[in-house]
């Protein structure tokens, strides 16, 4: 198999200490392994990206001597793929609709004796889940739905090896309930585009921040409802921020300096358990694909 690895980051805004983190270990991977690098700007959710920050970004990565082996892919163009997808597993009874609210489903949480959890995911409960695995048709446009990936027709329970935190597993059906794929505003989920891109752009790698660890399980159910293979994954140790959260621009993160990459860059691999680099960013960067290769022999 070829080495194909990405960084996708959501223009949100500009990158800062933490996601450097996660583009420095994909880069460095593809590196290490004589592999290509994709940039990819996960800009689905649209009404949560900011204008011209996709190009801050990468103007960011190019300081920083992060140069992609390709053109950009914005997902935001992409829809008519994931709509394909989508359509697929409509016809295969995999997907329905659902006009359930945040507040629907912690009201019936609620009925059943559970008790949400503050500021995390809920688990759906199943309310708009078809008896059967009946077909749909697609939502009326003039009266949007949701649409759910049924987590009951095929075994939930999910297992795969990380390349830093050894065997996972998750009981998605359990831990997630059936999640959505789009949302009845039309934007698609980062789950479905994700999968969809990724088999689309044949990556065989994923190094992401360990805070995406929870994702992968559900990708992988996607990947094989759609008949799509299923990437090796290596989740890298998260920056935290002053509150011992991760670090994020939800708790104040800055965007990165780059008058000074190597600076930079230092603090991203510190974090990776890399040496300290002083010469210049060329030079830092070769030696860093070294260090990586020799913790990578090592895991």
């Amino acid at each position: 198999m070829n080495y194909i690895g990405r960084f996708a980051p959501s223009p949100t805004g500009p990158l800062h200490a933490g996601s450097l983190v996660a583009a420095l270990a994909s880069w460095l991977d593809a590196r290490t392994h004589g592999g290509q690098w994709l940039l990819r700007i996960e800009d689905v959710d649209t009404p949560r990206c900011s204008p011209g920050v996709d190009r801050i970004i990468i103007a960011q990565l190019q300081d920083c001597g992060l140069h992609a082996d390709a053109a950009p892919l914005w997902q935001s163009q992409r829809s008519a793929l994931y709509q394909q997808a989508l359509e697929r597993l409509i016809v295969q009874g995999l997907a329905y609709p659902c006009d359930c609210s945040r507040r629907d489903i912690e009201t019936e949480m609620l009925r059943r004796g559970q008790t949400p959890a503050r500021n995390t995911e809920l688990i759906y409960p199943g309310t708009c889940r078809p008896t059967s695995s009946q077909r749909h048709e697609l939502a009326d446009a003039a009266n949007p739905s949701a649409w759910r990936l049924r987590t009951d027709q095929t075994a939930s329970t999910v297992h795969w090896h990380d390349g830093r935190l050894g065997p996972q597993h998750q009981d998605v059906a359990s831990a997630v309930g059936d999640f959505v794929l789009k949302r009845a505003d039309g934007c698609f989920s980062y789950q479905l585009a994700v999968v969809v891109d990724d088999a689309a752009q044949a990556i065989s790698d994923v190094v992401r921040g360990e805070d995406l660890v929870d994702n992968t399980a559900r990708q992988i159910l996607l990947q094989h409802a759609l008949g799509l293979p299923t990437p090796r994954y290596l989740h890298t140790p998260l920056l935290l921020g002053a509150n011992g959260e991760k670090l994020s621009k939800q708790n104040g993160a800055q965007a990165i300096n780059t008058s000074d990459p190597l600076a930079a860059l230092n603090s991203a691999a510190a974090v990776l358990g890399l040496p300290a680099q002083s010469t210049n960013v060329p030079e830092a960067l070769q030696a860093w694909v070294a260090a990586w290769a020799s913790l990578q022999s090592r895991a």
